[in-house]
């Protein structure tokens, strides 16, 4: 006599319904992953947002200053205020043909002071170019007395604040307004004892902590 199991199901027929059950569910966890792969869903991946890449390298201009190229003139450099530190950018002045040197450096130095003054190009906003050389100066040579090389401000230089004293210094000394030695003597418009500035590597890298070192002319 056959011994049946519950339901009047025999031991064979008990192992091939085990059989198809996990077949069943074998191929329902296939069908599965396939779906999930197919919507591309990863489970151990996480999305990650930089947004997007910077459109300008600060303080880098990728192309030259149009005005620049279109004015014919000296070919000069000024210094301007670029994330807390002097960078110098191209510039033109004009100077007449056989001007006098006397006359010729006071020429380049108010040009260059004009174009410290100005405001910078869209370019160089965008790049992040500032000055805080203001005023509408002037400049002039020397007084009675004066070495010859001297250059006079309508401010005093102790009025000026750091940056912009460290811009006209770096721009004048790397120009023919100066001697070529490094330094420019400047003054004011009285009295007041004529220094000679020296454009340094600590004033360009902190020109707002660094103020142009300088000594007292006394032999004037």
């Amino acid at each position: 006599m056959k011994v049946r199991g519950p339901a009047g199901v025999g031991a064979g027929g008990r192992a091939d319904v085990r059989r198809r059950r996990v077949g069943s569910l074998l191929a329902l966890s296939a069908a599965t992953a396939a779906l999930l792969t197919g919507c591309g869903i990863r489970s151990t991946e996480v999305p990650t947002n930089f947004g997007p890449a910077p459109s300008r390298v600060h303080c880098s201009l990728s192309e030259p200053n149009v005005s620049t190229q279109a004015t014919r003139g000296l070919s000069v450099q000024v210094f301007l205020l670029c994330g807390s530190q002097l960078v110098a950018v191209d510039r033109t002045v004009r100077v007449t043909d056989g001007t006098a040197d006397s006359a010729r450096r006071v020429l380049v130095a108010q040009g260059l002071l004009d174009e410290l003054e100005a405001t910078p190009s869209a370019a160089e906003k965008e790049a992040g170019y500032t000055t805080d050389v203001r005023g509408a100066m002037a400049v002039s040579g020397p007084h009675a007395g004066d070495p010859d090389e001297t250059l006079r401000l309508s401010t005093p230089p102790d009025d000026l604040t750091s940056y912009a004293l460290a811009q006209i210094v770096c721009t004048f000394s790397d120009s023919t307004a100066a001697e070529g030695d490094g330094s420019v003597i400047l003054g004011g418009p009285g009295a007041e004892p004529l220094r000679r500035y020296e454009c340094t590597d600590e004033v360009r890298t902190r020109p707002g902590s660094n103020e142009p070192p300088s000594t007292e002319i006394t032999d004037n």
